[in-house]
């Protein structure tokens, strides 16, 4: 397996969590990181040239493409740097699996829609109301286009980040237990889901051959603001320091949407069976703290 983007959030995680006999590889450009058991690659992932050399030098019967710019201010600020990376590079790798017959995971988003429906499907048409959307949507057509074998997941994780790349329940336990006010939003709902259960069922897409667009998220639709509560009350945190906010009242943000909400109907028929809710993905959150996987993300 290759992860492209591997000094990121997701394909650190999905590094360190394959311990099925895969041989992991993991696609570098700027941050140089070392995790255990894992063969980093230096890729220039825009030129067509290094990355077909990479792909036949490791061979891999799988690509998981989790490279991309997320930050929606600096790709409002940038939308060409932003296009190149979210759409170009997506592109290139989809031609560079499909010439070899190499399976394709794609990690896409739930910023597509306009934010008018709650629990969107995979077959309703996307209305991205900010450059960091469109170019994830453009990137999804270029990847299917380009190799239709591909998995396109859309998404939206969280988990146990490294020293330098925090995730959104990262941020907000590290501010309660720093006694810091945080504020969450009350008007942006989402359905999020664990990357550990992200990962498992994505190979489990992969290994029934399946093919197109899923929505892997979690079972529940929540609030930013209510996750915020949730994650205070399972990890005993005081939640008095979680501050209601508005979205609509903030300034000086990129429009977003106010419901990214998804439906998991398609992933759960294909899987047989739910993704869980956040209570109970909270629970192993909880437990994974003192593992050692989580220490090695942490000493990143």
């Amino acid at each position: 397996i290759l992860l492209t983007g591997g000094s990121g959030l997701l394909a650190s995680n999905w590094a360190l969590a394959i311990n099925d006999g895969w041989s992991v590889h993991q696609a570098l450009h700027l941050r140089q990181v070392s995790l255990p058991h894992v063969n980093s690659h230096v890729i220039d992932l825009a030129s067509h040239r290094s990355l077909a050399a990479a792909l036949d030098v490791i061979a891999p019967d799988l690509v998981v493409h989790a490279a991309g710019m997320t930050n929606i201010e600096a790709c409002e600020a940038d939308p060409v740097a932003a296009r190149a990376v979210n759409v170009g590079l997506a592109e290139n790798v989809a031609r560079a699996c499909a010439a070899r017959g190499v399976k394709m995971i794609h990690i896409s988003t739930d910023h597509l829609f306009d934010g008018t429906k709650m629990l969107s499907a995979e077959d309703e048409p996307v209305a991205p109301l900010n450059v960091y959307g469109r170019t994830k949507a453009d990137a999804e057509r270029a990847v299917l286009a380009n190799c239709p074998s591909a998995l396109v997941l859309r998404t939206n994780f969280y988990g146990w980040g490294t020293s330098y790349r925090r995730s959104f329940s990262d941020n907000i336990i590290g501010a309660l237990r720093k006694q810091r006010k945080i504020e969450l939003f009350d008007d942006v709902f989402f359905t999020p889901v664990p990357m550990d259960v992200l990962i498992a069922r994505a190979h489990r897409l992969a290994q029934l051959n399946a093919n197109g667009i899923f929505h892997m998220v979690g079972d529940e639709r929540i609030s930013k603001h209510a996750f915020g509560l949730a994650i205070a009350d399972r990890f005993g945190l005081d939640p008095q320091y979680i501050v209601a906010g508005k979205i609509s009242d903030a300034k000086g943000l990129v429009k977003r949407p106010l419901e990214m909400s998804l439906s998991n109907a398609k992933a759960r028929a294909v899987l047989g069976g739910g993704f869980s809710d956040v209570a109970a993905h909270l629970d192993q959150l909880a437990l994974q703290e003192q593992t050692p996987l989580v220490q090695e993300l942490q000493r990143l």
